[in-house]
């Protein structure tokens, strides 16, 4: 018959869990493989062949919850037309702004900064039309990778419907 004291609970050595298996509390440091996360997994399960044998460490964004992404490289487009694609905008920027930036390189036409529907805001990039292809050519040259606002700008053609079309 089993007895039962109201009492305290029978102590546990010093440094033991309340698992039985006598594993050690601490092991020696082996570095272990990262663990996957899901999407790694399913890629995995899926039979990814950029993911096998080799895991990329998941390195914690700002706020410590996801994982951060790679930084895209940004495709350069020749110029066909005189309608350019600025990148890396600031979000501060504004239509009137790239106005007076690419009127000092030739004739703009139009700029249009693209910005969501629902809230007004910048979506980081811009398409601005140019008089002549020359001068568009002109304002990737001198253009591209200057500072403006704070970033550095990306410049080139911007892509035609028909080249969106086929990618």
């Amino acid at each position: 018959m089993n007895s039962y004291s109201p009492g305290r609970r029978p102590r546990r050595a010093r440094g033991g869990s309340r698992r039985s298996g006598g594993r050690p509390r601490y092991q020696e440091t082996r570095s272990k493989p990262p663990k996957k996360t899901f999407w790694q997994r399913v890629a995995a399960f899926f039979g990814n062949e950029s993911d096998k044998g080799a895991t990329k460490p998941a390195t914690a964004s700002a706020n410590g919850t996801q994982p951060s992404r790679q930084a895209r490289r940004p495709e350069s487009v020749e110029v066909s037309s005189p309608r350019l694609y600025v990148g890396n905008l600031s979000f501060d920027a504004t239509e009137s702004d790239l106005f007076e930036l690419f009127n000092g390189v030739g004739h703009v036409q139009n700029a249009e900064v693209v910005s969501y529907r629902h809230n007004q805001r910048s979506k980081g990039f811009a398409f601005v039309q140019m008089q002549t292809i020359e001068e568009a050519k002109r304002a990737v040259a001198e253009l591209h990778d200057k500072e403006f606002l704070g970033r550095k700008l990306v410049v080139s053609g911007a892509k035609s419907s028909e080249h969106h079309a086929r990618s």
